[in-house]
């Protein structure tokens, strides 16, 4: 996974909610089998709405603060924020299509 696109307690805040485009966080787990399989759809996402849209991923288990925060309670769990709001919350692994799908209605894209 591309580390610039990796989310901390300590950045969260700043890279997501000082973000001046919408962001798409991935709260996932390494030991979890479907936020494995969801990883190489991230990252296609990420290189596709580059400069549309953040993307980004934060390890639950090495990042507890911001996983309470958003009381995650599976993984992986899709978050949409814009303006320093949460707009849209998903939960379990989704097709490439569903998580486009989900941006685009969540933020009114054509």
């Amino acid at each position: 996974m591309n580390k610039d696109l990796r989310f901390t307690d300590a950045d969260f805040d700043r890279e997501v909610f000082g973000s001046p485009l919408p962001v798409l966080v991935d709260f996932w787990g390494s030991w979890c089998p479907p936020c494995k399989m969801v990883e190489p759809i991230i990252e296609e996402i990420a290189k596709e709405l580059h400069g549309k849209l953040k993307v980004g991923k934060i390890n639950v288990d090495q990042n507890p603060r911001v996983a309470r925060r958003f009381n995650i309670s599976g993984v992986p769990t899709f978050m949409i924020f814009h303006k320093g709001e949460l707009l849209k919350c998903a939960v379990g692994a989704h097709s490439k299509r569903q998580l486009l799908n989900l941006i685009k209605e969540t933020l009114k894209w054509e």
